[in-house]
């Protein structure tokens, strides 16, 4: 794990935010508000690699620029890089990173937890396995998720402070794309440079 940005001290608790932040939203600061009700340390992780999508358009330095902007005002934040995104490679780059006494979750909406938890990992029962090493918190989106039993003492819901679900970074590009409004939908602190990096056609 290589790190753009880390907040001071070592928690107890940490939470994990990974994306692939084209661009971040105002979704993912209220993941991460949530997350730090919970939490003492939030890390945006901006993976090199994904299971299941591949980078496009506006490149890695340029997403990292962003997350620098939009969380420079929260010192609770940090910002890193893992060499992929499955979850449980990631969980185990941050215990190298923040020793064995940090107690791990991963921030995400329902969608996100649906696929990690029926992503085919190989052998049966593997994501259950997993569990042991983090713990998800999980955002309502398009409705609350209900993990299979065995998971509910590893999967929590997130509480959010308001309704995101129509906020993502697919609708950010695709409004800019069709030159509808979309500046409400982006961090105040990065709109020019997300109009920078994406246009407004």
């Amino acid at each position: 794990m290589d790190f753009f940005r880390r907040a001071a001290g070592k928690p107890a608790r940490l939470a994990v935010l990974a994306g692939t932040f084209n661009p971040p939203t105002r979704a993912h600061l209220a993941l991460a508000r949530g997350g730090l009700a919970v939490a003492d340390e939030v890390v945006f992780v901006l993976p090199r690699a994904f299971p299941h999508k591949q980078y496009e358009g506006v490149g890695f330095a340029e997403r990292v620029r962003m997350l620098e902007l939009a969380l420079e005002s929260d010192p609770r934040c940090s910002i890193a890089t893992t060499a992929t995104g499955l979850f449980i490679d990631i969980a185990r780059e941050c215990r190298r990173a923040y020793g064995d006494g940090t107690e791990i979750y991963f921030l995400c909406g329902r969608d996100a937890a649906e696929r990690a938890a029926h992503w085919d990992y190989g052998p049966p029962g593997a994501f259950l396995e997993q569990l042991r090493e983090y713990q998800l918190l999980v955002a309502p989106r398009g409705g609350a998720w209900e993990p299979p039993p065995e998971m509910r003492d590893r999967i929590h819901p997130l509480a959010m402070e308001a309704d995101h679900d129509e906020v993502s970074a697919t609708r950010v590009r695709e409004c800019i794309r069709r030159g509808l409004p979309w500046e409400h939908l982006a961090p105040a602190s990065i709109v020019e440079l997300v109009r920078q990096a994406y246009g407004n056609n």
